[in-house]
């Protein structure tokens, strides 16, 4: 996937992960590799100062509690050192005094444990767009998969040249599933990115709007699109 987003010279955007729970450094780093970064990962504070000058990231995810020195030494080195590179902490620390310090100590953002992987993606292009270090690329509006196509900008959708009426829901879930295809696709995973990670609704909403799709995209005896992966979620191929 390409999130549309280049340095200026056309690169690709790097984040540096900081984090010594392999668990969420490899969720991060999976998500933001999916997303079109480049990602390189340290677990100690220590090792953060070679790699931003070796790596060079756009933007640095930042663990305040690290084995070595906290979050708040390693953002301080890095500012002492003139490195301006956006910093987003990532802790489980979550008071409000918690917060107020990240943010004063020079950090750029605050999300705490546990965390929606989509909105932390969201955020950090959000730094980067403010840094002024990317361009953003035109994106093709139009979606295709097979023989089904719609388009982000008009927000049609037609299969086989038939135009398919959707609700608003239905077109972001559809979306969501054309942007992902031959993915599988949790409940939850659906529930955060289409009813947003504040959404406090149950997973069979999910499981009633994929039946509203399937009815208008595979009905008519066309063949099936929409598939169920039991036990794990939906895929769109």
């Amino acid at each position: 996937m390409d999130n549309g987003l280049r340095q200026v010279n056309g690169d690709k955007l790097r984040a540096l992960v900081v984090d010594d729970e392999d668990s969420i450094s490899t969720l991060v780093s999976m998500a933001l590799r999916y997303d079109g970064w480049e990602v390189e990962v340290a677990e100690r504070g220590s090792e953060v100062l070679d790699l931003v000058r070796d790596f060079n990231p756009n933007v640095i995810v930042l663990d305040i509690m690290l084995p070595d020195f906290d979050g708040m030494q390693v953002l301080s080195r890095l500012r002492s050192e003139g490195f301006l590179v956006p910093v987003l902490f990532l802790t489980a620390l979550d008071s409000v005094d918690d917060r107020v310090k990240g943010l004063t100590a020079g950090g750029d953002d605050y999300v705490t444990k546990p965390f929606s992987l989509e909105e932390l993606v969201a955020r950090l292009r959000s730094l980067v767009r403010r840094s002024q270090v990317v361009v953003e690329a035109t994106p093709d509006p139009v979606l295709r998969v097979g023989d089904l196509v719609l388009n982000e900008d008009s927000y049609e959708v037609e299969r086989d040249g038939e135009p398919i009426e959707l609700t608003t829901t239905e077109f972001e879930l559809l979306r969501y599933m054309m942007r992902n295809p031959r993915r599988v696709l949790s409940k939850a995973q659906i529930l955060d990115r289409v009813w947003s990670y504040d959404f406090n609704g149950k997973p069979s909403v999910v499981e009633l709007y994929i039946s509203y799709l399937r009815r208008k995209i595979d009905g008519s005896g066309k063949p099936k699109m929409i598939h169920t992966v039991r036990g794990v979620g939906y895929m769109l191929k």
